[in-house]
């Protein structure tokens, strides 16, 4: 099989399955977190307070980059399809204009937020190289796959965009109107498992330097305030016709 092939069929496989990426993180940071020293923290807990804001910040960057790109998306486009490849339209305004692949940007962010909060620069490292190294097989399959779908207009487009790193050079704005109907219909998943993310790492890490666990309120408050966004939203999205748009996916 032509190298070409095997970077395509191995990034279309790869695609399907990156939702289980959440998952890995997770236990991956348990040995991380065992054995990181946290001595600075527990010296100056103005230090915590510091890690806590730059990565829910990032986190919320990340968050930030998904939603401009989907409510403003043509439909049958960006989301969370795990199946296979779809595009229906074109993105090449707005944020689309500034970034290929600005959805894999906000993955990134996102998750890589939550890895700063283990405090290990060793294991922030190692996942964004894993990160790219896996999200890099994918944005090839999917490129294969537009510029057979568009040929031209798309090679034309990814000539002046970059693919992961945003330039704001040749901004266009996007004549799709931002929909807050289509984040809430689409992204709750991804707020609740960040914050559940922040809050694993929180617990974890406790436990680990206090040599015991133990249960604080504030865990309770946050993981039910996680599944309240996703059962709220989710009834809504599929028992009433709230959050429905006509012409949105």
């Amino acid at each position: 099989m032509a190298l070409i092939h095997s970077f395509e069929k191995s990034g279309n496989f790869l695609f399907k399955y990156r939702g289980q990426i959440p998952v890995v993180l997770f236990l991956a940071a348990i040995p991380v977190i065992y054995f990181t020293d946290y001595s600075w923290m527990d010296n100056d807990e103005v230090n915590y307070y510091i890690l806590l804001g730059v990565a829910a910040l990032v986190s919320f960057l990340g968050q930030y980059v998904r939603a401009v790109a989907i409510g403003t998306s043509n439909k049958n486009t960006s989301g969370r399809n795990t199946k296979e490849q779809v595009a229906e339209a074109l993105n090449t305004k707005g944020i689309y204009s500034t970034v290929r692949h600005p959805l894999y940007l906000g993955n990134y962010l996102m998750w890589i937020g939550i890895v700063i909060y283990t405090g290990n620069i060793w294991f922030l490292l190692l996942v964004s190289l894993l990160f790219w190294l896996y999200y890099e097989r994918i944005m090839f399959a999917e490129e294969r796959f537009l510029e057979r779908k568009f040929g031209e207009d798309y090679l034309n487009w990814s000539l002046k965009v970059p693919a992961f790193i945003p330039s704001f050079r040749n901004y266009e704005k996007s004549p799709i109107p931002f929909s807050m109907k289509t984040i809430l219909r689409r992204e709750y998943s991804g707020v609740s498992a960040t914050i559940i993310g922040f809050l694993f790492v929180d617990i974890f890490r406790d436990a680990v330097t206090s040599g015991s666990f133990t249960y604080h309120s504030y865990y309770g408050i946050v993981f039910g305030i996680a599944l309240l966004i996703s059962l709220v939203l989710r009834t809504v999205k599929h028992k009433t016709k709230l959050l429905f748009e006509e012409d949105r996916s």
